[in-house]
């Protein structure tokens, strides 16, 4: 396939597609600040819903992490339709469990904040609550292989952001809550 010389790459319309993308497939941003809740709430009593939507917003606007998401769906997809080889048509439609490919995808959003994120999403990923719980459901028609574990991901990466952010305010060294 040759590369078009016209292709520009419009980093707004990726951003926008993202959120529609998810939307479409029945996660809202405060379904993943749920997760950041329950993920940090032991450690910061006083943490809000307001907050983990803000962090989970901050987490979305990483380019690295619209792709995992933009992939990661489009593969669900196209294993909704049918539309991939075998054996990896089976080993997605019904979520193998000695697949880990979605989880290594999911880990690419993780790594974008640190180490502290894995064992956020490792915790997540065992005990799916919330959210996580309805999309790694196997009794309607659609498929998220790939889309629960982004989405826990989505959840550690924010965390890890809460957490270095708590320590840079217990340091003194505060900068701006987004970047």
């Amino acid at each position: 396939m040759a590369k078009s010389s016209s292709y520009s790459l419009n980093s707004a319309k990726i951003a926008e597609t993202t959120r529609e993308w998810l939307t479409k497939r029945g996660v809202e941003i405060p379904q993943i600040a749920e997760l950041v809740l329950f993920l940090q709430k032991d450690y910061y009593p006083d943490l809000t819903m307001q907050e983990c939507e803000m962090y989970v917003e901050a987490v979305l606007t990483k380019r690295e992490v619209q792709n995992a998401v933009l992939t990661g769906i489009q593969l669900d997809l196209l294993a909704e339709e049918g539309k991939l080889l075998s054996p990896l048509q089976e080993m997605i439609e019904n979520d193998e469990g000695l697949y880990g490919c979605d989880e290594i995808l999911a880990l690419s959003i993780v790594n974008v904040y640190g180490s502290i994120g894995f064992t956020n999403f490792g915790y997540v990923d065992k005990l799916k609550p919330g959210i996580l719980k309805k999309l790694n459901d196997k009794e309607d028609a659609q498929c998220h292989t790939f889309l629960d574990d982004i989405v826990g991901a989505i959840a550690a990466a924010a965390s890890s952001r809460i957490a270095h952010r708590k320590q840079a305010e217990r340091e003194g060294r505060v900068g701006p809550p987004i970047d």
